[in-house]
């Protein structure tokens, strides 16, 4: 290293030694753009002595090249690495970059600063355990400071540290200093931020970063680096009650079978009784497995392997905990959450939800309101848009255990995950179980689905007919009932039209409310099949997700999918209604083909076009398949 600690150069195996018994602080700096958080972090390190030689070289000469410090050595490019934020001299992306002292490891991540980059600090927040929120000292107290505040208070990072950066540009002045602190300090009483420190400084002249300033004499606390290696962290989920989210079940062969994860709180030992969620299963631990050997006893944030006393039913996603005390098991929470994604959040559709390492279907209603992160109000909300804040209801397709966040952050944190993309689109913080979640179960019925479907002589199935306004699905699913009818079937079919006019009377066209359509449809689909009824559904439905929702509700075999394929000019050709005219004339809003999109299925059941076969022709095709008549492949497209 060309700036290295002198442990490092006299003895490294020493320096080693005592590097592996140093406690570990993770932290982000935060704050408005341009508060000098890189450059922060670029002065951590190299007062630290973390630099390589060729990393001290590369940044002399970056810093002639592209720095903005007039050819002195700047800071920040030591960590703004994406080529875009070095051309602008701002962060984007999240950037870790691990550091040392002689009394504690630092993992730090450097956020971004700008608003649409928001999702990217919640990222880096979401595992530290102290937040650095810089304040440029000419500016003071900005909308993206109170916004990563409220942030910071909202994903519970306990040790907060205000940190009024560039004090050398206003000349050290203890008054603009103590305006700052007390503005922040009125916002952080709206917050709940009980407690934080502040510390004036110059990141880039390094006053007050690791030593006293001579700058600031009426400034008497620690300089930053003295009160970040003091934080006490981790301690205080050694006293909860014992919780092991199972990340792996481990079978490397069939004399042994453990269940491999981190402690997420309490403590553990060989002998001790504990309970399975959320089947509710019990049983005693019988060995603490490690690398390293087996253990008497495990604490919170070892990760270790336990084998159980019982041969009983332990998977990938459960956690095991205390016998005795247990968290809730529920499927049906209030939540917090915070959209990441470009597309909005709506309310009904369905998504993939992981906590720990359980992956369960979810939907969420219309959101209870979102929050104004810059005043703290609620407001009214039909949506979330990308980086916004809202309480929702969340409704899940089989119970989690859980704890609210604020209780523990493994336990209660969760991300949102598109199903067709696979994308992470939200993250979450659980609140509480909702009551009606533990009073609501499923009553058992002496005529099962079978039982009703084998009087009628048929099976019980949904065809759902989609396509584009005018392809012709209206007239294809009649032609369908009516041969079925003749053939003395079971039938209903619910037509999009007819069903606005009652049951989803209260829905408009937007695109929540065309979720919320085709949810309702799809659960009365679902009731009708357990009646033993052949369903036709003849609906839009432009949206694969909400068709997948329908198909998932149904058993293998139950969901039909016929793909009514019609280009739109020729659905606009027939235009019997007239609605593709008032929708080009710009008085029919989010009209499906024209200003809202149409999601074609990938692998329907059936396709038929209508621009080659007439109506008779593709109803027979269909009748044909639920008769078995022809193979799935002479329906492909």
């Amino acid at each position: 290293m060309a700036h290295q600690s002198d442990l490092i150069a006299r003895d490294i195996d020493a320096y080693l030694t005592a590097h592996q018994h140093k406690s570990l602080l993770r932290f982000i700096t935060c704050g408005s753009v341009d508060d000098g958080k890189s450059t922060l972090i670029g002065r951590l390190l190299y007062d630290s002595k973390m630099i390589f030689e060729d990393q001290m070289a590369a940044l002399e000469a970056d810093s002639r090249r592209v720095g903005t410090q007039g050819g002195d050595i700047d800071f920040a490019l030591l960590v703004d690495g994406l080529a875009a934020e070095r051309e602008q001299g701002i962060t984007i992306d999240v950037a870790y970059r691990f550091f040392s002292t002689e009394k504690r490891k630092f993992i730090v991540a450097d956020t971004p600063g700008h608003e649409q980059y928001t999702r990217n600090m919640v990222t880096g927040a979401s595992t530290a355990d102290a937040a650095v929120i810089l304040i440029d000292a000419r500016r003071g107290v900005l909308t993206q400071t109170r916004r990563h505040a409220y942030l910071v208070s909202l994903l519970g990072i306990r040790h907060v540290i205000l940190a009024v950066n560039k004090m050398d540009l206003m000349g050290w002045s203890q008054d603009v200093f103590d305006a700052i602190v007390a503005d922040f300090s009125a916002f952080a009483v709206q917050i709940g931020l009980k407690t934080f420190d502040a510390i004036p400084m110059s990141a880039l002249r390094g006053d007050n970063i690791t030593e006293a300033s001579a700058h600031s004499p009426w400034y008497a606390g620690p300089p930053l680096m003295s009160l970040l290696e003091t934080l006490e962290v981790g301690d205080d989920l050694q006293a909860d009650p014992f919780r092991l989210p199972v990340q792996w079940v481990n079978r490397p062969n069939l004399d042994f079978r453990g269940f491999a994860g981190q402690i997420a709180a309490g403590t553990v030992r060989p002998g001790d009784p504990v309970r399975v969620l959320p089947s509710g299963r019990t049983s005693t631990v019988a060995r603490i497995v490690t690398a390293d050997g087996d253990l008497d006893q495990a604490v919170a944030g070892q990760s270790i392997t336990l084998t159980l006393a019982d041969e009983i039913d332990v998977s990938r996603g459960d956690v095991l905990a205390s016998a005795d005390a247990p968290p809730e098991a529920a499927d049906q929470f209030e939540a917090t959450v915070v959209w990441m994604d470009d597309e909005p959040l709506l309310p009904g559709r369905p998504y993939l939800l992981k906590i720990g390492a359980k992956l369960v279907g979810a939907t969420i209603t219309e959101p209870k309101h979102k929050v104004n992160v810059n005043t703290l109000e609620h407001q009214p909300a039909k949506r979330l848009e990308l980086n916004e804040i809202g309480v929702c209801n969340l409704s899940l397709d089989a119970p989690v255990a859980f704890a609210p966040y604020v209780q523990n952050k493994d336990l209660g944190g969760f991300i949102l995950i598109d199903r067709i993309s696979n994308r992470t689109v939200g993250a979450g913080l659980l609140n509480f179980a909702l009551r009606r979640a533990h009073n609501i179960h499923w009553q058992a019925l002496s005529v099962d689905k079978a039982a009703r479907a084998t009087i009628k002589n048929q099976r019980g199935r949904v065809v759902w007919l989609t396509g584009l306004s005018g392809a012709g699905k209206s007239t294809i699913a009649d032609l369908v009932e009516k041969r079925l009818y003749a053939d003395g079937r079971h039938t209903y079919l619910l037509d999009g039209d007819n069903v606005r006019h009652g049951l989803n009377r209260d829905l408009g066209f937007t695109e929540e409310d065309r979720v919320e359509n085709i949810r309702r449809v799809a659960e009365v689909s679902k009731l009708m099949v357990d009646a033993g009824l052949i369903v036709l559904v003849s609906f839009i439905s432009p949206f694969r997700a909400e068709r997948r929702l329908a198909r998932d509700l149904l058993g293998p075999g139950e969901f039909v999918e016929v793909y009514v394929d019609t280009p739109l000019a020729v659905a606009e050709q027939r235009d019997v209604k007239g609605l593709y005219k008032k929708a080009r004339a710009g008085e029919l809003k989010n009209f499906t083909g024209i200003d809202s999109p149409y999601e074609a299925p990938e692998a329907p059941e059936i396709v038929v076009d209508t621009t080659t076969m007439s109506p008779e022709d593709a109803a027979e095709r269909i009748v044909a398949w639920l008769d078995g008549r022809f193979s799935t492949e002479d329906f492909s497209i």
